[in-house]
């Protein structure tokens, strides 16, 4: 029984994945000069600032785009000096966004993003797989949003975000010789975000931004235990069906943005922007099981798990640039460093975060009303000296992971 307990305590695993893993891949353009913000040509700046709405040059804009994210993680038991490396599919983010001035200083819009969401996959038979066989996790942001500008150089917005989420997970019961797979499609929460969009130079951008936490409600998940025979059922107090209902609250994390873009001439410009994400809100994890006793450590009521996490706040820092050859033709390029949000002590598998730095590049295309940006990046991902003493989980953890895009974009007036 304590390895079926110990191994359901890792779900926490995967609720901090769910607000612990920040997709940026929201727009290619901004992607291919380090992820930067203050960028206001079309309606791809809706997802960093609704305020930047106002500063676009064209009455309607449309933008959409997708992403290819492929990354490996591999880790090894310094004892036996196995490795493992993970086989994960190629992550595929999208992103769509319209906006429309009604009148002159009044700007409305609709962005659709995938901000949160992956999927790792170690084999089956691993060390590790307890902990995880198999996360596929996925978000969707629905945000409608209005800017005002109060000033030629000064405008304001806000946005109401509605997100949609999906968990599907798999680890392995040894006790038993089994499998249980985790499970929930519809956990939603509300959100909201407002900005700050300065031009005091026709030189200068600088974008100031706020999204907030979003408290994804998992209602109706289902965890579906398979053993080669039915004896655990009444021990663990699972239907005919090897099933047991839970209910959590799955945390996406605030993010706070300053960024800056400046013409240094009529051709050449540079952005830089600073992120701050407060990780500090996962200080612990409750899942509220139907029936299951998974939680002999809480007396008051057993089917409540309540795993503590020790996140901390992490800061990215980025510098990008666009360099115009011609009046069709843009080049990119981009650096920037991410901080992970946890030390080497609570590292977890189902999670694997490294201090990572990036560099990205790409080149954009204008025909007249239309646009077209392509962008890549290569991650390289700091190695971790793993020491999760609470996991009993010890050894070295790497990674790598690129990425490329492409983005269309439409400003008829």
């Amino acid at each position: 029984m304590k390895k079926i307990l110990v191994s359901t305590a890792l779900l926490a695993g995967v609720l901090s994945y769910a607000g612990g893993f920040r997709v940026s891949l929201q727009g290619v353009k901004q992607l291919a000069m380090a992820h930067t913000s203050a960028h206001a040509e079309d309606a791809s700046v809706t997802f960093f600032n609704p305020a930047g709405m106002s500063f676009i040059p064209s009455k309607l804009s449309v933008v959409a785009g997708g992403f290819g994210a492929s990354n490996k993680v591999t880790f090894q038991n310094l004892n036996t000096l196995q490795s493992t490396e993970t086989d994960n599919p190629l992550g595929t983010p999208i992103y769509a966004a319209i906006t429309y001035k009604p009148i002159e200083n009044l700007s409305v819009g609709f962005s659709f993003s995938t901000p949160f969401g992956s999927t790792i996959k170690w084999p089956d038979n691993w060390e590790g797989k307890e902990m995880v066989q198999k996360l596929e996790l996925k978000s969707y942001y629905f945000q409608p949003m209005v800017s005002v500008k109060l000033a030629p150089w000064l405008a304001f917005g806000a946005s109401y975000i509605y997100a949609r989420g999906k968990v599907d997970w798999d680890k392995a019961v040894t006790q038993f010789n089994g499998q249980v797979n985790i499970n929930d499609d519809k956990a939603s929460g509300h959100g909201y975000g407002f900005g700050f969009y300065f031009r005091p130079d026709p030189k200068l951008d600088v974008s100031i931004a706020y999204r907030s936490a979003i408290d994804m409600k998992a209602d109706n998940g289902t965890a579906t235990f398979k053993f080669p025979t039915q004896t655990p059922y009444s021990l663990l107090k699972l239907n005919a069906a090897g099933q047991d209902g839970f209910t959590a609250t799955l945390p996406l994390v605030e993010e706070y943005t300053i960024g800056l873009t400046y013409k240094v001439t009529p051709k050449w410009q540079v952005s830089a922007d600073f992120n701050y994400h407060g990780w500090e809100r996962y200080s612990k994890l409750v899942l509220d099981f139907a029936n299951a006793p998974l939680a002999p450590n809480n007396p008051s009521d057993p089917t409540v798990l309540v795993s503590a996490k020790n996140f901390k706040n992490s800061k990215t820092f980025r510098l990008g640039t666009q360099y115009a050859f011609t009046n069709m033709i843009y080049g990119r390029l981009g650096a920037y460093y991410d901080e992970s949000p946890y030390t080497n002590e609570n590292f977890i598998p189902e999670t694997p975060s490294f201090d990572t730095y990036v560099i990205t590049g790409g080149v954009g295309f204008k025909l007249k009303q239309f646009g077209i940006d392509i962008a890549g990046g290569y991650a390289m991902p700091q190695y971790r000296n793993v020491n999760n003493a609470n996991l009993g989980f010890y050894g070295q953890a790497k990674a790598k992971a690129f990425y490329f895009g492409l983005g269309l974009s439409y400003n008829p007036f």
